[in-house]
Formats: C-alpha cells, structure tokens, sequence
C-alpha cells in the first residue's frame, strides 16, 4: 500500500503519531488504543501498526505477536476493569467500521446488555473518566509484562 493510501486509514495515522489516540498498549509493531465509540468503557482495539486490511493479509510473521498481544490485553483489561471476563473478536470487511486489521477486546459482565450482535454503545462520562480507565489498562499491562 502506497504512503498516500495509508495516510487516509485513521488507524495508520494513529500509528504514525497524526491522529490522537488514548494508547494503553505499543511496541514496534504492534499498537493498542480505547475505542472512540465504546461497547463499554475499557473497550480497546489492537491493531498492527502497518496497514493490512483483513486477519488473512497479516504476515505470518505478526500473527503470534498480535494474538500475544490480545493475550496480554484480555488479561489486562479484565484486570484493570475489575470485569468478569472479555469478548474479542475480529470483523473481517463486514461490521469493519475502519478497513484496517483490529482486533476488539471488551470487558464483560454478566448481565450487561449485551446480546448477540445488537450492542448498545456506553460512553465514558467524561474525559478524566476515560483517562482513569486508559491508565488503568495501561498500568495492568506493564505489570503483566515484568
């Protein structure tokens, strides 16, 4: 994919330091970030840093560090959350909002309203409270990783 393709992906741009991002997770080739329209707060996406479009166009050689990736931030996540577990799916083109490989990782509980495909959106209350849970996850996976 060209520079100019790439630029127009709102996830490249995140990865190259043009877009904000509440970022609770990176490493060279890999980058995790809260989701701008939560299923629940605490919801991230993790994403490789260069652009591949579905789980299929990831190179063999990302696909271990990615889903150690999802691993850790599972792990994290329902941690930092004090959640009852995760959901973590991909979608591959169909529900893809932004057509760059990402993979979900969402908090759950039981029940918390969500049911088959049909999920409300929470928003964080405010800037600090999303702030909170970002360093949260944050803090969850450095310790995961000592």
């Amino acid at each position: 994919m060209s520079n100019v393709e790439t630029l127009r992906c709102a996830f490249c741009e995140i990865a190259a330091g043009a877009l904000p991002a509440y970022i609770v997770y990176e490493s060279e080739d890999i980058l995790a970030f809260l989701d701008t329209r939560p299923l629940f707060p605490g919801h991230v996406l993790l994403c490789p840093r260069e652009h591949y479009t579905t789980l299929p166009d990831l190179p063999r050689r990302l696909a271990g560090p990615l889903m150690e990736a999802a691993q850790l931030l599972a792990q994290a996540v329902e941690s930092a959350l004090e959640a009852e577990g995760t959901f973590v799916a991909i979608n591959n083109r169909v529900s893809q909002t932004v057509p760059h490989l990402h993979i979900h990782v969402i908090p759950r509980r039981r029940r918390d309203g969500l049911r088959g495909f049909f999920w409300p959106r929470q928003q964080y209350q405010d800037e600090s409270a999303r702030e909170a849970v970002r360093h949260a996850i944050e803090i969850e996976v450095k310790k995961l990783l000592e």
